[in-house]
């Protein structure tokens, strides 16, 4: 069951939700069929059981109760909080068991656990996210690599300020009432992000395809470097309107240049390179540990700025 992107609940109806802290991770459903062992997958359906063997004594602390258990798998910081970067250097390691267990010792992962869809036998899906989160609080799943977090019903605002303190995500909220719908992206899980705002440099684009041929599909960013250059930050490919790309094609097409104003070229299929003199002003969540955006969403041009003033 996904999230969609929405505002806080009205004040008249916080009392309808339940909010919990929006952790940075990965998706991963866990299935421990009570002989003691587990299967991680994550959200795409992949095996990633063998990446994460820090995670693998869950089963014994079950103790033989069979369960899937929905959360996600982070790697906190020194402060604490969910760091992205960290954990994908931990991703994709099924099929290398050796180095797994070796990035366990000095990158250990942290399970997130914050559903119940079936526990010893007996199905939750139908059940109001009350009943399964006291199913899942029952079960006691507290340990170093893996906890429940904290829920609270309403006070949506206290906690979204709360986690804005902290330099966490966001928030989800969530119908008391309402089912899990396995697969569907429900209106009944709202997700209420912090973003951040960054003026970036436009060094290059990579043009659309069918309806958008012509115009730019992805804007290549970068910032001005105190030492010279622009360093690569990553490429915006969302938030325009028609009207931002039909400009956006003008106003690249009269920058072209041929090479590239970054100062380590982006491997980057397709892309044009132009002078870096545009400026975009660019929403997003996090930066990564390279310090590249992430779900990064174009806002608009920055007419009034110029590069060297950024």
């Amino acid at each position: 069951m996904l999230a969609v992107p929405g505002a806080l609940p009205s004040p008249a109806r916080e009392h309808l939700y339940a909010v919990e802290t929006k952790y940075d991770g990965m998706r991963t459903v866990v299935y421990a069929p009570g002989d003691g062992t587990l299967v991680l997958r994550s959200r795409a359906g992949l095996d990633a059981t063998a990446a994460y063997p820090e995670l693998h004594p869950l089963a014994d602390a079950l103790a033989g109760m069979p369960a899937v258990l929905d959360g996600e798998i982070v790697v906190f910081d020194e402060q604490g909080r969910p760091d992205f970067g960290r954990l994908q250097t931990r991703m994709g390691l099924a099929s290398s068991p050796a180095k797994a267990a070796r990035l366990a010792a000095t990158t250990p992962v942290h399970l997130i656990l914050f559903d119940a869809l079936h526990v010893n036998g007996r199905s939750l899906l139908t059940h109001a996210y009350t009943d399964r989160r006291a199913v899942l609080e029952d079960l006691a799943l507290a340990a170093p690599r893996w906890s429940t977090p904290a829920s609270v019903t309403g006070h949506a605002r206290e906690a979204f300020e709360a986690t804005r303190a902290h330099g966490l995500e966001g928030i989800i909220c969530k119908l008391l009432r309402a089912p899990y719908e396995p697969g569907v992206r429900s209106a009944a899980w709202l997700k209420v992000k912090h973003l951040q705002l960054a003026d970036c440099v436009i060094g290059g684009w990579v043009p659309g395809r069918g309806a958008l041929a012509g115009r730019p599909g992805a804007l290549l960013l970068g910032e001005p470097q105190d030492s010279g250059g622009l360093r690569y930050v990553g490429s915006v490919g969302t938030g325009f309107t028609d009207r931002d790309r039909t400009v956006l094609a003008r106003l690249l097409a009269v920058a072209a240049i041929d090479i590239c104003p970054f100062t380590a070229a982006p491997a980057v299929p397709g892309a044009r390179w132009v002078l870096p003199r545009l400026v975009a002003e660019i929403r997003y969540a996090t930066r990564t540990r390279a310090g590249l955006l992430r779900h990064p969403s174009f806002h608009r041009l920055r007419p009034d700025l110029a590069p060297e003033n950024l």
